[in-house]
């Protein structure tokens, strides 16, 4: 196998997984009664300290308004709540609930049942893990690399 038919394999392999993983979740947003962005920033917003609704936007490349819109739904549903960010005056930090943490477990512990990742024995998952984290920090920019810890941080920001 050649070097493109091999990258347009992976690739296939990518988009399949993908398509798997977004079922699985679209599945258990509709008995939630959330939109799959919705189901997205729980999981962006589960990923540790709050956000600014505009860093959530970039994580979701979604526009501020679109962003704003949908924080308006999460928080008339009871699943986060918006409050002083503690350092910018100008800004509000995007906090799960309680109720809002439930889901977002639910969300987590269901993805993890159906992860296409649990017919991988540890070591194997440990080995795509190393070879997934090299191809993330090398589409950094050169003086930038930064590891998936690195990236989850800046999620959290």
């Amino acid at each position: 196998m050649d070097d493109r038919q091999l990258t347009e394999e992976l690739h296939d392999y990518l988009f399949a997984i993908r398509t798997q993983v977004h079922t699985e979740l679209r599945d258990l947003a509709r008995e939630a009664g959330l939109t799959d962005t919705q189901t997205d920033a729980l999981w962006r917003l589960s990923r540790g300290r709050e956000m600014t609704a505009r860093r959530l936007a970039d994580l979701l490349q979604c526009d501020a308004s679109t962003a704003t819109s949908m924080i308006d739904r999460l928080e008339k549903r009871g699943l986060v709540r918006r409050v002083p960010h503690p350092t910018d005056r100008r800004a509000k930090v995007i906090q799960l609930t309680p109720e809002g943490c439930a889901l977002r477990d639910r969300v987590i512990q269901h993805t993890t049942e159906h992860s296409p990742f649990a017919l991988l024995d540890h070591e194997s998952r440990l080995r795509l893990h190393t070879l997934l984290r090299e191809v993330i920090d090398g589409l950094r920019p050169a003086g930038e690399a930064a590891s998936v810890k690195d990236t989850v941080k800046e999620e959290q920001q």
